[in-house]
């Protein structure tokens, strides 16, 4: 079943050439379906890129999902236009009279930051809150991740003295889990983060579930209540080149990055990376979908 779109999105293209199954407004009222609500709080500077990101898995699913991208409020992108904002997104004071069967919150660059120091930290905390009454379940990623640990639970992300960056292997510790339905004993993922998470700090909060971790990256996939909350530390969702634009980025900035770990060929930035984490991309995202949104939330919401 496909996902549905806004007509003129930009991500649009790119999904059919990918034979990603969409469907726009028009042809969606026809269809005599309850689709799942899905709200995207997309904090990434590179909105576009991060819409097609999460699009491909959201449309690779037998269940139809229409789609929700909202932006903060309290602060202004400096990376993406304010047209494509006007036009594809909403904000929280237009929806939060609304119920949603998902919401996913990505992640964002303001790590290095304490987070009551993040400008717009205030009205993500409120959308937090607001998600645990109207949301049936919110995936969160990355620093979205650390985000809700921090204000679910009260664990501080712990920060690393250089930029954790590449693609790392991780085990699975709950192999019963449905969220992990199908994913190998060991898996590649993608992360790109400074910070990490205390692994005492987890444990002392019964609520949650360790899933996955990695030697080299830390705990991995997290799920708090029931699967009320899913935190995903790194960025299963990135494409085959989202590592190689950012160590880019990041040299021209001056900064003098690391190469990101086990992700180029030979460690040789000249060469094009192989992808080895997109099938586990895929279940992630259709186990999420099907078993804590999908069965789990209301035909009607109240």
């Amino acid at each position: 079943m496909p996902i549905k779109i806004p007509k003129l999105l930009p991500a649009r293209e790119i999904l059919e050439k990918e034979n990603i199954f969409i469907m726009d407004e028009d042809r969606a009222t026809t269809q005599d379906i309850r689709p799942l609500n899905i709200l995207i709080l997309n904090l990434m500077p590179e909105k576009e890129m991060e819409e097609t990101q999460l699009l491909r898995h959201l449309g690779n699913t037998p269940l139809q999902v229409n789609v929700t991208f909202m932006r903060t409020a309290t602060h202004q992108s400096k990376h993406t236009s304010p047209l494509h904002l006007d036009q594809f997104y909403t904000i929280f004071a237009e929806i939060k009279h609304k119920k949603f069967d998902g919401m996913i919150i990505t992640g964002a660059p303001v790590e290095q930051y304490p987070f009551q120091k993040v400008d717009y930290w205030n009205e993500l905390t409120e959308i937090m809150n607001w998600s645990k009454r109207n949301v049936t379940s919110t995936l969160h990623i990355c620093w979205g991740a650390q985000a809700a640990l921090f204000y679910h639970f009260g664990i501080n992300k712990i920060p690393y003295p250089e930029k954790l960056s590449g693609v790392f292997t991780h085990s699975i510790y709950e192999p019963k889990e449905k969220l992990l339905r199908g994913f190998d004993d060991r898996f590649f993922a993608p992360h790109s983060r400074y910070t990490d998470l205390d692994r005492s700090s987890l444990d002392a909060h019964s609520e949650i579930k360790l899933l996955s971790g990695s030697e080299e990256a830390g705990p991995f996939i997290l799920l708090a209540n029931n699967g009320k909350q899913i935190m995903v530390t790194g960025h299963l969702e990135y494409d085959t080149g989202t590592l190689a634009q950012e160590y880019e980025r990041d040299l021209k900035k001056g900064i003098n990055p690391n190469l990101p770990k086990h992700y180029f060929p030979d460690d040789d930035p000249g060469k094009t990376p192989i992808n080895t984490w997109r099938s586990h991309a895929h279940l992630l995202f259709s186990n999420w979908l099907n078993y804590y949104v999908y069965q789990a939330t209301p035909y009607q919401w109240d």
